[in-house]
């Protein structure tokens, strides 16, 4: 086996420690005939792979086993890059420093849509065939997972295998099998065929296909052999407490984006905001217990020597037992061992200032909250369930106890949005300016300043509003253009997000099998890592979309009828269909939908599982 030498380039890179491997807490295992190579890739650099939680987990969780090697892989930086391809260096797992061409497993997540042509990048550097199908039998199995896995379907000519759901659980079980198939080592198709049928929320796209309309519109699909299932069910850990979480985390040499001890509280959430995927996708919510936190807590501090802790759940004012887990936390963490605790954006009505002043007590950091929309006829639109009186309550504490920032968070081009919601974003903000006079008895400290961050909506599979289209580029711009005007203000930072990155992450999240050519092509001319402002190559996208006669509209901005068969309906998230255009239509009525724990709002999801804590 090969191991690649790096001592004649790392000088030359910034940043040489994201190639090196050999952290606090890295594994380092002896290869034999008998061990299963598996390399968890990232598709971005170092600093946002080494933040993801989901990393952690499956590397320690994969690592436990004696007979599994997992390393990690991630997209190396442009400059490494350059030297990698002039050097035909191929790209290695960080640990071994082996090429990834000689592992048996290379496995994606899938956090975003446009990560897909670092994912492409990536394959080409380690010297593996793009396409599935030009895979011979020693080649890796491509496999993939997390949130964007529930429409695979714009990479499905890439990948082997897609993971639905949870993959702690499904992930062993394909190692399992593969065990077996290993020693006789018939076909690729076998292995992945004994997949398809054994392990429940694996999905085979080779094995199935798609037929189109005249108008280009699905037809049909269907699957090509027989005894595969014909949806496929994502997988769910029914409990927490007993799931594998890691008692240790890598501590990397340089600064990441989030280098701190990760708590996840819970999974799923309640609330049913009507454009959140993760919203819909979680379902049902499950909770670790206070005692098993406490546990988590005391080994990952002592592991890795983090000064910070970070609460972390899709929204995690609603765990049930958050004031006992916080004081607990303080008292233990940040006032012994002057830990920092950090919480994220909190709901308004759901949101303890006495909480969040507590755990300022190590260092200070600024407050968000996040109305999403402008007016109260929109957040009804939406199920944000926190009114206005919300908002200007929980500014006018925050500023009583000292703090004299805030960022507030909005999304435009909601469904029914009108430019009166537009002004509703512009009135909120200078109503926090007259808050904090308020209590400053009319001055304006130098400190002060609010920011208002804007992103564009993009309509998700799997939510209440993927039937909706987005407003289309030139329209968001207008409107971003409008926000910049009403809120110049020497105390107001407005930030907006690129309307044409969220156009393009629209298309590919309500893509289908014929926007793989169009990435690939994408791929060819250049591009990667399109989620960063200053790489991304809109004109160069276009001119693709526009070679394969592809209509980047027809993705992005077309509402779509309830009847028309979209491209993931043969994937089972346990949020019925039924559902969620029952709460696209509410939408439109201006509706509200209550929290889940306060009543079944019968969505379809098995609440059996979730040991009496999920009522979705």
């Amino acid at each position: 086996m090969t191991k690649i030498n790096l001592n004649n380039i790392l000088p030359k890179v910034e940043k040489p420690a994201r190639y090196l491997g050999n952290e606090l807490n890295s594994y380092h295992k002896t290869v034999d005939e008998n061990m299963i190579r598996f390399g968890f890739a990232f598709p971005d650099i170092y600093e946002v792979g080494m933040s993801h939680l989901g990393l952690h987990i499956m590397y320690n969780l994969l690592n436990s086993k004696e007979d599994i090697y997992c390393e990690r892989v991630f997209a190396p930086a442009l400059d490494m890059e350059e030297y990698m391809r002039n050097e035909n260096i191929p790209l290695f797992g960080l640990e071994s420093r082996q090429p990834i061409s000689e592992f048996d497993f290379i496995g994606f997540t899938l956090q975003y849509e446009l990560s897909y042509t670092n994912i492409l990048n990536m394959l080409d550097l380690g010297n593996i065939p793009i396409y599935s199908k030009d895979r011979k039998l020693d080649d890796p199995f491509v496999i993939v997972g997390g949130p964007c896995a529930y429409n695979s379907e714009p990479i499905a000519d890439f990948v082997d295998i897609v993971v639905l759901g949870e993959g702690e659980e499904a992930t062993l079980e394909i190692l399992q099998i593969y065990r077996e198939w290993k020693k006789k080592k018939t076909s690729r198709q076998d292995f992945l065929y004994q997949l398809a049928k054994k392990v429940k929320g694996v999905y085979i796209p080779s094995f199935y296909d798609f037929e189109y309309n005249e108008d280009g519109t699905i037809k049909q699909f269907k699957p090509l052999k027989e005894d595969i299932p014909h949806k496929i069910q994502k997988r769910i850990i029914s409990n927490l407490d007993e799931s594998y979480f890691p008692e240790k985390i890598i501590v990397p040499y340089i600064e990441v984006v989030h280098a701190r001890v990760m708590l996840e509280l819970f999974r799923g959430c309640t609330r049913g905001c009507r454009f959140c995927q993760a919203g819909m996708i979680y379902r049902p919510i499950r909770e670790r217990s206070f005692e098993k936190l406490k546990d988590i807590a005391q080994k990952l501090v002592k592991n890795t020597g983090y000064e910070e802790i970070s609460l972390s759940s899709l929204s995690t004012s609603d765990y049930s037992q958050l004031q006992e887990l916080a004081d607990y936390l303080i008292n233990r963490y940040a006032e012994d061992e002057k830990i920092g605790i950090s919480l994220p954006s909190l709901r308004l009505d759901n949101f303890s200032l006495e909480l969040a002043n507590k755990v300022q007590k190590v260092r200070k950091s600024g407050l968000t909250f996040a109305p999403e929309a402008g007016t109260q006829r929109l957040r009804d639109v939406i199920n944000k369930g926190v009114t206005e009186d919300d908002l200007k309550n929980a500014a006018y504490k925050a500023f009583e106890m000292g703090w004299n920032s805030l960022k507030l968070y909005f999304m435009i081009g909601l469904p029914t949005e009108t430019y009166e919601d537009l002004d509703g974003i512009a009135n909120l903000a200078y109503s926090v300016i007259d808050i904090y006079r308020n209590v400053h008895n009319g001055k304006l400290k130098k400190q002060f300043g609010i920011t208002v961050s804007t992103s564009s909506f993009v309509p998700k599979p799997f939510t209440p509003f993927q039937w909706h289209g987005q407003d289309d580029i030139e329209t968001l711009r207008q409107k971003q253009i409008y926000l910049t005007k009403k809120l110049k203000n020497r105390n107001i930072t407005y930030n907006y997000h690129d309307s044409k990155t969220s156009f393009l992450e629209a298309v590919i999240a309500r893509g289908d099998r014929r926007i793989s050519k169009v990435i690939y092509d994408a791929f060819k001319k250049g591009c990667k890592f399109d989620g960063w402002s200053d790489k991304f190559k809109f004109d160069t996208w276009v001119e693709c979309f526009n070679e394969n006669n592809v209509d980047m509209s027809f993705y992005a901005n077309r509402n779509r009828s309830y009847d028309e068969i979209l491209p993931w309906d043969h994937i089972d998230v346990g949020v019925s269909k039924k559902f969620l255009i029952r709460e696209n239509e509410k939408a439109i009525k201006g509706e509200l939908t209550s929290d889940c724990r306060l009543s079944c709002k019968a969505c379809g999801v098995n609440v059996d599982i979730a040991r009496g804590r999920a009522n979705s």
